[in-house]
């Protein structure tokens, strides 16, 4: 495996999550809970697993709703806060290149849900550093059958997290852009783009639907309870929030932190947020 030394993280949290709304009209998508664990701690936690750990190693970029995003993670990692608008994929990561300072780039996706099958083991994202040439772009991708051409990368859709030699970046300005058209294509025109497969489940999470999905698979068939709710209904696949009150009855749905399910009310397949914003996401 490449020495961390010579790689740095960057985690991307910076989009307002427009699929998600109402969801995301007070909590920036990076900050919305899955299992219980906001998505942005879950992408942290994977590239420490790697040893990219504290704002020498890793950095966070913010700008919707950014100061909540600034305060979540104070000094876990360095952060980058863009002004106005988000500046893309692209544009982040161009944003950062004087703190990137030669180094080549894991790139992770704020809202990438990642689990491996239950008979893999390890970080999932190792094997886009594992014999790595130090001088080829590499996405991790999951094979889709029937998809080809430009609308995906050697038959997969990208997962989430991708790796960038320095060469790659040191170009990159800090304006609005992504790295599809900066980066991917390009290095696949040149022959220097590879894909490394995921064979577990990957989810983007950037819709209600595949949100609820995220937070059923993390439950795995059975429900997430944290300590502090108050339950006296009931519940099955639930996801239940820190100081939630659940008195009616849930079921394959997410309670957020803080909010009510009223007696005699029945939540199925859907995220309740405070106690009267409920965003129905039936899943395949």
């Amino acid at each position: 495996m490449t020495e961390p030394a010579q790689v740095c993280a960057v985690i991307l949290a910076a989009g307002e999550g427009q699929r998600l709304r109402p969801l995301t009209e007070q909590v920036p998508k990076a900050l919305c809970p899955v299992g219980n664990v906001p998505l942005l701690d879950r992408a942290l936690a994977r590239v420490a697993a790697l040893g990219f750990a504290g704002p020498g190693a890793v950095a966070v970029n913010a700008c919707y709703l950014g100061g909540q995003v600034v305060s979540h993670v104070g000094d876990r990692a360095h952060l980058s806060i863009e002004p106005g608008a988000p500046l893309g994929t692209s544009g982040g990561i161009g944003r950062l290149r004087d703190w990137i300072a030669g180094r080549a780039v894991l790139v992770g996706n704020a809202d990438a849900y990642l689990a491996h099958r239950q008979a893999l083991a390890g970080p999932d994202i190792a094997a886009l550093l594992d014999g790595w040439d130090g001088e080829s772009v590499r996405l991790l991708g999951q094979r889709v059958p029937g998809l080809a051409g430009r609308s995906g990368f050697d038959g997969h859709r990208f997962a989430g997290f991708s790796l960038l030699p320095w060469r790659f970046v040191r170009h990159l300005p800090p304006t609005f852009g992504n790295l599809v058209r900066t980066v991917w294509r390009p290095a696949e025109a040149a022959g220097a783009l590879r894909v490394v497969g995921f064979d577990g489940t990957y989810l983007d999470t950037g819709t209600p639907p595949d949100y609820l999905a995220a937070n059923l698979h993390a439950a795995a068939g059975r429900s997430i309870v944290d300590p502090t709710a108050t339950v006296t209904g009931s519940y099955d696949q639930a996801v239940i929030g820190r100081d939630a009150v659940v008195d009616g009855t849930v079921t394959r749905s997410v309670v957020w932190p803080g909010a009510r399910v009223a007696a005699g009310e029945r939540l199925s397949t859907a995220i309740r947020v405070g106690t009267d914003v409920t965003v129905f996401a039936a899943t395949a």
